[in-house]
């Protein structure tokens, strides 16, 4: 079975393309050549899945005997219809939690790579899963793509009466819901699980409304394995269910009709008599829909069952089959999803995964016909932009909106009572992540991390993530994607995104690559409320040192750390390259203080500091770099905060390969020239808006 492999291809072209400048003046020929990159991308794409269909063809030509196939699948050939391509498809789904929001993602991007028309999506969410949605959605901004958002907390009360053994919980329940959740107005919709995959324009399924007779509410697909059928094991009794049964992964819903039938109450009725002698559901709404099937099978319509090929195990999907246009939607019901056992697996999985890693930036086309698309704010502000600006690049940049997925992995954190808690807060790319083992060894605090990554390196992370001993148990880790977009490293962007999924009161602003003294995070707390930083402007200063070795010893306490000073170990930070960035912290009288002290703040000054969560964000017309963080010190200093030192404090740079950033600023004057504009435009803007007079490099 071939596998497909050029998506890997296809990232590293992309991190190619972002990683070179081409120029300041040949814009019109970067955006010709990234229109054109699109075009191959998709093109590339779709050969190499057509590539491996044809394997997958091929091997379904014979059995596992070697003799021709003979068995011919007991659903029915599709027509193939077009509805107006301005036409609405709306889908439903249940999603609650962090692994669920990452898996409605994959099954998002299946539909919008093949859709040709406009589409709404309903979710029904948990608080969890609405935040992360809501975020992602707005950020990815695709063209004629609505989404409705209904809190699943509003009807858990209509569900959690009934006893469920499914691991889906009492979510796996709220499709019931819908009728009474989705707004009055609308008359039907496609219910997806979030483990499915589609094969195909989702508009072919949206046509199969037009089949159902009179009476036809339920559009389903029958299911494939004989779970209903009760002869799976000794004693197994399953819910009711007409014959086979029906699998609700993939459901056409008139809700038109079931409002009329009083769907509320006749699942109800339904479930509370059959939960007398079955006590519990196994498969949570699947056994609800069927026992109402069986009562009354004028409601469904069966769907051919190529639009839910179900690959859990001990099923009959291989007969759903025989050429790969059959396929449509791929269900990966089974608790061990990609691991199920299917003679044609390793081609789903990998339709699967190129959607998985597939770059969602290349599903922003427009459907043009079709008058509804609203005008963005970052089209406004684009169009306030001069493309003969010399600095055009670096405007455009600053309006970017990226698309953002926050708490990619599971997060559980309650502050401490005592109100002082605080976050560790940084922001690195792939090259970064050997780091945030380390960090955790030193950090045992709450962390906000912004990674910036492709689709495929979130992919990587995840793995990283999951399988490392240090990483797989911490749940006091926000981990948010910002996907990469662009020529620029958007350095501060990042920095705002995790700064604002912080929970506690205060937090502390340092870079990945710094690592924080043992028990730093108990001395800060405590030095929080001696410090009374509720009531006062106080940035505290976390003193910060550098070592030019890859491997050395750690200093356990500041005598240890001054010893290693002196013997020329370890340095003040950036004491050879940039003096005045820290400077003012003044580290020959650290060297001796036992109180902490105040500072006087001076331009380029850029400590690491502990302030309050509220806090200006960072300027993110600053990009890549150059004078990110002086700019929000700055500000600090414009609103009154005190510099305090903390004198048993510290953090030490650990040594790594220049960033790609830094030579794009030594090698290109124009970018020099740029970075000193846009530094003297904000000194002027803050000046203005704090009624303060600073100096620009112009003064």
């Amino acid at each position: 079975m071939a596998t497909i492999l050029l998506y890997y291809t296809f990232n590293e072209r992309h991190v190619d393309f972002n990683n070179n400048m081409l120029g300041f003046n040949g814009r019109e020929a970067r955006l010709a050549g990234r229109v054109r990159e699109m075009e191959e991308q998709n093109q590339l794409l779709r050969r190499q899945l057509t590539l491996s269909q044809n394997h997958l063809v091929a091997a379904m030509k014979t059995n596992h005997s070697g003799k021709p196939q003979t068995t011919q699948p007991p659903c029915q050939k599709l027509e193939t219809a077009d509805i107006p391509k301005c036409e609405v498809i709306h889908v439903a789904i249940v999603c609650a939690g962090y692994n669920a929001s990452r898996s409605v993602v994959t099954l998002i991007k299946s539909i919008l790579f093949y859709r040709k028309n406009p589409l709404h999506f309903h979710l029904l969410a948990d608080s969890v899963a609405q935040v992360i949605l809501q975020t992602l959605f707005s950020s990815w901004s695709v063209p004629q793509v609505e989404m409705s958002f209904y809190l699943a907390d509003n009807v858990v009360p209509d569900v959690s009466w009934i006893p469920n053994k499914h691991y889906s919980g009492v979510y796996g329940l709220m499709k019931l819901t819908l009728p009474k959740v989705l707004p009055p107005a609308l008359q039907r919709v496609i219910v997806l699980d979030t483990d499915v995959t589609f094969a195909t324009d989702i508009a072919e399924l949206w046509k199969l409304f037009s089949k159902l007779q009179e009476k036809q509410s339920i559009g389903l697909v029958e299911n494939q394995s004989d779970w209903y059928l009760g002869k799976l094991w000794k004693k197994h009794r399953p819910w009711p269910a007409l014959g086979r049964g029906y699998n609700t992964g993939v459901i056409l819903l008139e809700l038109k009709r079931l409002r009329e039938l009083g769907w509320g109450q006749l699942w109800r009725l339904i479930a509370e008599k059959d939960l007398m002698t079955h006590y519990t559901t196994s498969l949570a709404d699947q056994d609800i829909f069927n026992a109402i099937i069986k009562q009354h099978p004028y409601l469904v319509y069966n769907l051919p069952c190529q639009w839910n090929v179900q690959l859990s195990d001990n099923t009959r999907s291989e007969l759903c089959y025989t050429e790969v246009t059959d396929l449509k939607v791929i269900h990966w019901n089974s608790p061990s999803k990609l691991k199920v056992k299917n003679k044609h697996v390793e081609f789903f999985r990998n339709l699967y995964l190129t959607f998985l890693e597939y770059d969602g930036n290349l599903l922003r086309r427009e459907l043009f016909g079709c008058n509804i698309t609203k005008t963005s704010l970052k089209d406004r502000e684009l169009s306030k932009l001069n493309e003969e600006d010399p600095c055009y690049e670096f405007r455009r940049a600053r309006v970017n909106r990226l698309r953002t997925h926050l708490y990619f992995l599971d997060y559980d954190f309650e502050p401490s009572t005592d109100g002082s808690d605080v976050t560790l807060v940084a922001q690195l790319s792939m090259d970064r992540l050997q780091m945030v083992e380390m960090l955790c060894k030193h950090w045992d605090g709450p962390i906000s991390l912004t990674l910036y990554m492709s689709d495929a390196e979130a992919q990587q992370f995840l793995s990283y993530a999951l399988s490392s001993e240090v990483l797989k148990d911490r749940k006091n880790i926000g981990y948010h994607i910002v996907y990469k977009e662009g020529d620029f490293y958007p350095v501060n962007l990042l920095r705002n995104v995790a700064l604002q999924q912080v929970n506690t009161p205060y937090v502390f602003l340092t870079d990945i690559d710094f690592l924080p003294m043992f028990g730093l995070y108990t001395y800060l707390k405590k030095s929080i409320q001696s410090l009374d930083l509720e009531s006062s402007k106080k940035a505290l200063v976390v003193p910060a040192f550098e070592t030019q070795r890859y491997r050395t010893s750690f200093p356990r306490s500041k005598a240890e750390l001054l010893r290693m000073l002196d013997m020329g170990t370890l340095f003040t930070f950036r004491y050879h390259v940039w003096t005045k960035g820290h400077a003012p912290t003044n580290y020959a009288k650290w060297r001796s203080a036992t109180t902490p002290y105040r500072v006087q703040w001076e331009p380029d000054y850029e400590p690491y500091v502990v302030v309050r969560k509220d806090i200006p964000e960072y300027d993110t017309r600053f990009v890549g770099f150059g004078w990110n963080k002086v700019s929000h010190i700055m500000e600090l200093e414009a609103q009154g905060f005190d510099f305090i030192v903390l004198p048993n404090a510290f953090i030490i740079h650990m040594p790594h390969a220049p960033s790609f950033d830094i030579a794009k600023f030594r090698g290109s004057a124009q970018y020099r020239r740029c970075l000193k504009i846009l530094k003297n435009e904000f000194v002027k803007e803050l000046g203005h808006r704090y009624s303060r007079v600073f100096e620009t490099e112009d003064s």
